[in-house]
Order: structure tokens, then C-alpha cells, then sequence
């Protein structure tokens, strides 16, 4: 029997990713789940999921939908009269997740966006939004995460075509060489894109052992930019503050920014992570020290 390769599962997954952003679009029964306008809430997860909730908070506040609070499931403050709690999480068997859930039942109303059906959270939640078509394989999260975030922006009206297209040229070109080799990574993001660099910088980090930081793009000049050097790079997803490209140009770092939609500009980061991965021997369906889910002994 042939081996598979390494990476073959995020592969597969990360290059699937405009099916289902489409996919998602097109739930309407269940993004009608999700909280309403005006509603308070508070949006919880772990790792890749927090930081999914931070860019949907941020989303859902900015499109006048309601005060919104994206929390570590772990550092969560949701004892403060919201109105309905979600809960993202790809495996639902996340031991601080499943706590969290099970502390506030009866007293606020929950609703879990879950990539296994089959999870002990889809009976603790009093809403279970279900995304199985974009469960995966590889430890590595890709789809699950972007796809939940589509499935968000489109509950809020947003029109996903622009960056289904953007995600499906991204997946067309071919991964620059300079990126994938680089010496180390700042990501940056303003509002909801805040929460796409933290997610790339962790995406980096898993997959190939790399050294990443990421940080709001304001926050870059207070002090990150003295790490920028001729060989690394400062990935900015969406628009960038004035001036800031060429500050750091004038350090000899190379400024990264692509005129798409940023979830399409995060599957570029996908690519760009798995081919160093690659490269580099690893397998990013099996990256060091990680498991796909983190459930804790009692």
C-alpha cells in the first residue's frame, strides 16, 4: 500500500476551502440559529477557534448586530447577563469548551458550530449548528475554521461571492518561494482581521515549527518592529495603516499585502505553511506535541 504524503490530508482540506465557504452561504436554517439582531453574546473556543471568534465579535459589532465578546473558553467572563453564548469548536470533545457549556446550561442559552455530529456537545447545547462537510483529518485546522467564519459573515449579509473567487485564484498560483523560505513571520490585522493574524501565526507555527508573532497593526510600531530584518516578513491582512509599509520596507523586511478579501489571503498563508512544512521534512497532519483535540484528565 502506498504512504501517503506528507500533508496530504490538509492539502486536501485547504484546497477544498471554496466548496465550502459556498456551502456554509447556503445554510440559511442554520445561521437563522445564530443569536439575533441586538442581541448581547459572547463567542468562546480554543486555540484556532478563539481566534475565529474574535474576527466573527468583531464582525458582528461592527454590522450593528449587538455587543460581542470573544473569550479563551479557558479565560471566559460569560456570567455578565449576555444573551446567548457560542460555542466554536471543530472536534466538540474540547475538555474547557465542554466545561464551559456545561457551568452556564439552564441559565444561558448556548449554541455550539460543531464539525462532528457525533460530539457530547451537540446534546449540551441548546442549538447544535452542524458543519460535518467541513470536518477534517488533519490535526492542522484549515477548513473547519475558515468555513465556520464564512458561515458567520453570511448570517450578518455578507455576500461571500468576492472571496470564494479570491480563495479559488489564491489556489490557482503558484506559492512564492520567498514567502515559504523566509526567516521568521509577524502577522497583522486591523478589526476583525485582527483575528485572521493571530490565526495565520498559528497555523505557521504548528505546521512548521516556525517562529511567527502577530499583533493588531497599530500595535506593530510600539516596539514588534525592531524584529523586522532583511529575510523575514510582515503579512498584513486587509487594509494597512498609513505608512506602515514603508516603514518596515525601510528595515529590509519584506511587507506583504494582497488586494483580496483576507479569508481568501489566509488560504494563501495555508499553502505558503504546508509547503514549508514540506520542505522542511515535517507533516503538518502530525505536527510535533499536538493531538487534534485537547481533552484533559479529570
Amino acid at each position: 500500500m502506498t504512504e501517503p504524503q506528507p500533508g496530504a490530508h490538509m492539502r486536501a482540506e485547504l484546497t477544498s476551502q471554496p466548496e465550502t465557504w459556498a456551502a456554509a452561504a447556503d445554510l440559511r436554517d442554520a445561521q437563522a440559529l445564530l443569536p439575533a439582531s441586538g442581541a448581547r453574546v459572547a463567542v468562546v473556543g480554543c486555540g484556532t477557534s478563539w481566534f475565529m471568534a474574535q474576527s466573527y465579535a468583531a464582525l458582528r459589532e461592527t454590522a450593528g448586530q449587538g455587543e460581542t465578546d470573544a473569550f479563551a473558553a479557558s479565560e471566559s467572563f460569560v456570567d455578565r447577563g449576555y444573551d446567548a453564548v457560542v460555542a466554536l469548536t471543530r472536534s466538540g470533545t474540547t475538555t474547557e469548551v465542554l466545561e464551559l457549556v456545561d457551568r452556564i446550561k439552564g441559565r444561558v442559552p448556548t449554541i455550539g458550530v460543531i464539525g462532528d455530529p457525533e460530539s457530547p456537545l451537540v446534546s449540551l447545547v441548546d442549538e447544535a449548528v452542524l458543519l460535518p462537510f467541513a470536518d477534517e483529518q488533519s490535526v492542522v485546522q484549515t477548513r473547519f475554521a475558515t468555513t465556520a467564519l464564512a458561515l458567520f459573515r453570511a448570517s450578518l449579509g455578507e455576500d461571500l461571492g468576492g472571496a470564494i473567487a479570491d480563495a479559488a485564484a489564491v489556489l490557482e498560483a503558484d506559492v512564492d518561494d520567498e514567502l515559504r523560505d523566509a526567516e521568521q513571520y509577524t502577522f497583522l490585522g486591523r478589526g476583525w482581521t485582527v483575528g485572521l493574524a493571530h490565526e495565520a501565526a498559528l497555523k505557521m507555527r504548528e505546521s512548521s515549527q516556525s517562529w511567527t508573532e502577530s499583533y493588531p497593526s497599530m500595535e506593530y510600531r510600539h516596539g514588534p518592529l525592531a524584529i523586522a530584518a532583511p529575510g523575514r516578513v510582515t503579512w498584513q491582512f486587509g487594509e494597512a495603516p498609513e505608512g506602515l509599509a514603508a516603514q518596515v520596507e525601510a528595515t529590509g523586511a519584506r511587507f506583504v499585502q494582497h488586494p483580496i478579501d483576507p479569508l481568501a489571503d489566509l488560504v494563501r498563508l495555508h499553502r505558503v505553511a504546508l509547503e514549508r512544512a514540506v520542505a522542511r521534512g515535517l507533516d503538518p497532519d502530525q505536527p510535533r506535541n499536538l493531538t487534534r483535540s485537547v481533552i484533559l484528565d479529570a
